[in-house]
């Protein structure tokens, strides 16, 4: 390698890793505000009149929306690349916040949260994985990973935030701050901290160049789809019904959410396992080493009846295998799509992937109330095997990518 050529792989570094600090920084902000029913969930019903499950389903009608988003900005986002849509996704979520803070009847509460589904389907981490593969190309994996890290941890920055906020001004005016925080913040970081256009593979090592493959089949596309798909359902319904789950296997409630608290911290963890690993594995290998471990997980649960080494060890395999899953999930598609066609994939997985989002945790409290925790964990453990068997064979056709030196 030429000092020229070393020249330019810095530069690129340099370049990705200003781009992740403005992301990192950017998705924090907008996925903490997005955490409002959650600390404001009582003033919120209580002002509009609604039971306190509707206030929630604002939520729902979030991932909805921006499932449906999706698909139909796969076009702006191969054609302007992600900082333009990104900077649209800002303005669009302070006016999604603007409307929140003017509902005074439920029709405007749920019109605002669907303004804010199709922001977040501009600016959040669909978008966020697109303007980093289009800086580093199929060498996003370690950034996207170090980006999941960060933003694993935007409820704990912000929940404190939004309950100091809500009390003093109330959560009207703290809607007003967040809509704010999207234009003084959000807005300006894409607008000035983001590249105007990523270096494509040609102009960023001109003196190598990845041997040519076919185009992944269509039912590739359908089995990354669902391998995702049946994750979801199990990490996002989990993520809902977790303490109810604990109570049920005859916790009390302060040891169901002592046990529950710890599940955040097992998770990010395993997102610093990946991170530090590097390049050394694709999203399929996370994959299928995190998904091995839910339905052992779900086992050990089922099996201890309720004792607290059960529970202990459930929440750290679970932990571990979620934590590890929500990378793979966003990383799998590096293994089949190049820059050109990863943008398009994943804002068509987006779409299932953000309405099962919304199904799952619904589903899985019904089951719940219904039939018992059982019939939760075993249904979780048929996703989580159906799940493994797709990605053992979407492994099998990984493509092989070389790179060649050129004089």
């Amino acid at each position: 390698m030429t000092m020229a050529d070393r020249a330019r792989v810095l530069g690129m570094d340099r370049q990705l890793a200003g781009v992740l600090l403005v992301l990192a920084v950017a998705q924090v902000f907008g996925w903490g505000t997005l955490g409002l029913p959650a600390i404001a969930g009582h003033q919120i019903a209580a002002d509009l009149r609604i039971p306190l499950p509707m206030v929630f389903a604002g939520t729902s009608v979030f991932y909805v929306t921006m499932g449906l988003c999706g698909p139909l900005l796969a076009g702006p986002f191969r054609r302007v690349g992600a900082r333009r849509v990104m900077m649209i996704g800002s303005a669009v979520a302070a006016l999604g916040f603007v409307v929140l803070a003017c509902a005074r009847e439920v029709v405007l509460y749920f019109t605002a949260w669907a303004i804010l589904g199709a922001a977040g389907s501009a600016a959040l981490s669909t978008a966020a994985y697109i303007m980093l593969n289009e800086v580093a190309g199929r060498n996003a994996k370690g950034a996207i990973g170090a980006l999941m890290l960060v933003t694993g941890l935007s409820s704990s920055i912000f929940w404190p935030t939004t309950g100091f906020l809500t009390a003093a001004i109330g959560w009207h005016g703290t809607c007003l701050v967040y809509a704010a925080t999207m234009i003084l913040v959000c807005l300006p970081l894409y607008t000035f901290g983001l590249p105007r256009r990523a270096v494509d593979d040609a102009e960023a090592a001109p003196s190598s160049h990845r041997s040519a493959a076919p185009p992944p089949a269509r039912s590739t596309f359908f089995l990354v789809v669902a391998a995702i798909a049946l994750n979801a359902f199990v990490s996002f319904g989990f993520s809902a019904v977790l303490v109810e789950l604990l109570k049920a296997q005859g916790l009390s409630a302060p040891e169901a959410i002592a046990f529950g608290s710890m599940l955040g911290i097992v998770q990010v963890s395993a997102r610093a396992i990946d991170f530090l690993g590097g390049g050394r594995w694709d999203g399929i290998s996370t994959g299928l080493v995190a998904g091995a471990l839910l339905p052992v997980a779900m086992l050990i649960l089922i099996a201890g009846h309720g004792s607290h080494w059960a529970i202990a060890a459930f929440i750290l395999i679970y932990g571990l295998g979620s934590g590890a899953l929500a990378v793979a999930r966003a990383t799998i598609p590096l293994a089949f799509y190049d820059k050109s066609e990863f943008a398009k994939a994943s804002s068509h997985i987006a779409l299932p992937l953000n309405l099962i989002s919304a199904a799952s945790p619904p589903t899985l409290a019904y089951l719940l109330t219904r039939f018992g925790g059982n019939a939760v964990l075993e249904l979780a453990i048929a996703c989580s095997v159906c799940a493994l068997v797709l990605l053992a064979i979407l492994g099998r056709r990984r493509p092989v990518f070389e790179i060649t030196a050129t004089s």
